[in-house]
């Protein structure tokens, strides 16, 4: 399979290096330092203190990359401007596209049956280009569960040996040939991939984290597992998850914590990594759209509003957040 990794940061690496190993023809669009690292000696995957290398063909230019049997962007949400000039090169007439990204999607309301339609979205893809482009029947949402850094160019590690899953779906969540080839691909790639039912609530299960436990460690500058080991945090941390599981059941009332057994991760969520390195932030997708979900509901959550502010100040006054 022809698969090009769009926006291969941290997260997008990893799966390279994993698809290109387990005999994919791999390509990557990414850019800087990063590229010229892989330009000339490879992509490397660092896990447990094992080296793992793979060729990719890598390029900051997708005309060089050619037509692609599944293009998978692992683009930030406040970065996906760039597939609007960089996707149609990589498109023949069945190319899919995995929207794999933290928080509320841009094409969230496409496909989407629901009593209540989704609140009014439209700032996560500013004048509507990405809606105009991507033809409804290429989009497959994507969610990652996997925690990853790059340490030097050319080299990432991942944080989470025990945890690495991109969840797949078609937006409209009908069963699909292709979803089942592509979960095949991932879960021969030693990236887990299991059945969903409902990619949106799936969504929502990593949002619960990210739009609560996330923009706490970018308020502190603590680790997740820093955040759940401060005292001073403890009777407020249930209170965020509280409200934050009252706006995902508001759409999906199976939506459910996620629970994981040990210690919290010591890892840097990418909201706050992508501060500290001054590098815009998924703001829009990880705080502005959970609460516009809230006020459709008619929910109070005092608690994510007043962190949402605080984490859009701190974004501003770096130059960070422009919304």
């Amino acid at each position: 399979m022809r698969i090009c990794i769009f926006g291969a940061g941290a997260v997008g690496s990893h799966f390279a290096v994993r698809l290109a190993l387990s005999g994919h023809e791999v390509s990557c669009v990414m850019r800087g330092p990063h590229l010229e690292a892989v330009r000339a000696r490879d992509l490397t995957l660092r896990v447990d203190g094992a080296g793992f290398t793979a060729h990719v063909k890598a390029s900051d230019d997708p005309t060089e990359l050619g037509p692609q049997d599944v293009v998978i962007s692992t683009l930030k949400a406040n970065s996906l401007g760039s597939l609007v000039t960089g996707l149609p090169p990589l498109l023949r007439d069945h190319t899919a596209v995995v929207f794999a990204q933290n928080g509320i999607p841009w094409w969230y309301d496409i496909g989407l049956v629901a009593d209540v339609p989704p609140p009014d979205l439209g700032f996560l893809d500013p004048g509507g280009r990405l809606r105009s482009m991507v033809a409804p029947e290429r989009i497959i949402g994507g969610v990652v569960f996997s925690s990853n850094e790059v340490i030097a160019p050319g080299i990432v590690a991942n944080l989470s040996p025990e945890r690495n899953m991109l969840l797949v779906g078609e937006c409209d969540d009908r069963g699909s040939a292709r979803i089942e080839a592509l979960r095949a691909a991932l879960n021969e790639a030693s990236i887990q991939s299991s059945p969903v039912e409902k990619i949106r609530e799936t969504i929502w299960t990593k949002l619960l984290t990210n739009m609560s436990m996330s923009v706490l460690c970018l308020l502190t500058g603590q680790t997740a597992r820093g955040v759940r080991d401060e005292p001073d945090l403890q009777d407020i941390i249930p209170r965020l998850l509280d409200e934050a599981n009252a706006v995902a059941q508001s759409c999906f009332p199976g939506v459910r914590r996620v629970t994981r057994s040990g210690p919290a991760p010591d890892h840097k969520p990418s909201i706050l990594q992508d501060y500290e390195l001054g590098r815009a932030m998924e703001i829009d997708a990880l705080v502005r759209a959970p609460a516009a979900f809230a006020r459709a509901a008619g929910l109070s959550t005092p608690m994510l509003d007043f962190m949402a502010a605080l984490a859009i100040r701190k974004a501003r006054s770096k130059g960070l957040y422009a919304g």
